[in-house]
């Protein structure tokens, strides 16, 4: 089953829910220009995202981000829902007052893309109320989906914030003061620190031994955490602004525009402009600049 409605203006998908039976479509690591929720249910999955793999156990949300490379398998029976909303038609940003999406479900750069279900009926009954508002062609249907969007949402943050508070790994207190101290030196000075060597000389750690934590603890290595948190800057400018790709450049602590769209190619799958064009609300901000 696949509900989907298209946004008028440029014929690209604005809205969608689809019910499968099986992983086969997720068989092969790919990219969407939009956001997808996907409920997982069943016993065992392996996960890719960002590079990062992981084994998962019964019931599960995966949170995705646009452009963010992910695949799944599993060698069992397995269904689910998925969710796909552009950011034309939702932007997580803008609500990022009522809704603390960003930083908890999506653009999380030292977090988990996912989160053990705790109240499933919750999900699927909202699930069922947008299939059937879809099937509809009525007066204010896209701000029906979009309140009942913003409940799943809600839902989705208040129940990743429980899973992150119960599944935070134990640390030894030395390990976590590291590890935290890391994620606020990364957060404080990613747009002008970018090799892991500068990190570890500013908390006086051994470049091993903080490689090995991150990698322990995160499941990444020290330089994709680092390049994660500089995309994420990276999006939110090209997302939101009309900045020139050049002056995001310089404000991340890029002197080469060309160098840095070509980092931003090689991570995030597309250039800039691309970025821009597909997923930012800059396209409309200089609509609205020329008709006035």
């Amino acid at each position: 089953m696949v509900q989907t409605i298209i946004n008028k203006q440029n014929n690209e998908l604005a809205f969608r829910l689809e019910q499968f039976s099986s992983l086969d479509e997720f068989g092969h690591l790919q990219r969407k220009n939009y956001y997808s929720m996907i409920l997982l249910r069943g016993n065992s999955f392996t996960l890719q995202v960002d590079f990062s793999e992981y084994q998962l156990k019964e019931n599960h949300i995966i949170c995705l981000s646009p452009y963010q490379p992910f695949m799944l398998s599993s060698e069992e029976e397995c269904s689910g829902f998925m969710l796909n909303f552009h950011p034309d038609f939702f932007c997580t940003y803008r609500h990022q007052n009522e809704i603390e999406t960003e930083g908890v479900l999506f653009g999380n750069f030292h977090g988990l893309p996912f989160f053990k279900i705790a109240e499933e009926a919750l999900f699927l009954s909202l699930m069922e109320q947008i299939s059937r508002e879809m099937s509809k062609d009525s007066i204010a249907q896209h701000e029906v989906l979009v309140a009942f969007l913003k409940v799943f949402l809600i839902e989705a943050v208040r129940q990743k914030k429980k899973f992150d508070k119960d599944s935070v790994l134990q640390f030894t207190d030395r390990q976590s003061e590291i590890l935290q101290n890391l994620v606020d030196a990364i957060e404080s000075n990613y747009a002008r620190l970018h090799a892991p060597q500068e990190y570890a000389d500013m908390l006086c750690v051994n470049p091993r031994t903080l490689a090995g934590i991150v990698k322990k603890y995160l499941n990444q290595t020290l330089t994709s955490l680092i390049t994660h948190r500089i995309v994420v800057a990276a999006k939110r400018e090209l997302y939101l602004t009309s900045k020139p790709v050049k002056q995001i450049a310089a404000n991340l602590g890029y002197e080469d525009e060309f160098y840095f769209s070509r980092f931003f190619k090689k991570k995030v799958g597309v250039s800039p402009d691309i970025y821009r064009k597909t997923v930012g609300f800059a396209k409309l901000e200089k609509t609205q600049t020329n008709l006035s």
